[in-house]
């Protein structure tokens, strides 16, 4: 069973049908909406501020999503992938959007519905991330427009490939 601990009178809150692998962490002040997996090794550490969390998520193995003391809060949308290795410290992910592999998005970002953040960028702190294109890069910059099909195509195709890879595991349970 995954670590859930209750630290500053926060105690996680998590949605229905979620998947969390036994070596996850999730800590205080994160709240979880419905059908998110959280993978091995990730960590959901909302000890100094509030993470937020919306429906459809996948956050994948080795993960860290934290904040900044009274600085900055997480807030990521609906049907979001985040990547293996991927770090995610006080910034907003809006809905329908792919964060890659080994990427960073720092505090108070703004990642746009709909935009892709390449395997390994940087997302430097206040970036906005416009929606419709990838950003690749340290630091990272707009690379390439994505049509709206390809968005949908490739943002929802993984969020719906996690929601079933999570059902695999949950029917072990």
């Amino acid at each position: 069973m995954a670590i859930i601990k209750e630290l500053r009178g926060f105690k996680p809150q998590i949605g229905n049908n979620c998947f969390l692998a036994e070596t996850a962490a999730v800590i205080g002040d994160v709240t979880m909406g419905d059908n998110c997996s959280i993978w091995y090794g990730t960590v959901l550490r909302g000890d100094v501020n509030n993470i937020t969390i919306g429906n459809n998520v996948n956050i994948q193995d080795g993960a860290v999503v934290h904040t900044l003391y009274q600085r900055s809060k997480t807030t990521i949308g609906n049907n979001v992938s985040i990547g293996h290795n991927a770090t995610i410290h006080g910034a907003t992910i809006c809905d329908n959007c792919l964060i890659g592999m080994g990427a960073t998005v720092l505090d108070n970002a703004v990642v746009e519905s709909g935009a892709i953040v390449a395997a390994n960028a940087l997302i430097t702190s206040g970036m906005r991330v416009e929606s419709g294109f990838i950003y690749a890069g340290v630091p990272a910059k707009k690379i390439k427009e994505v049509s709206p099909a390809q968005q949908q195509e490739i943002v929802e195709r993984i969020a719906n490939d996690y929601i079933m890879y999570a059902s695999w595991y949950k029917e072990q349970e």
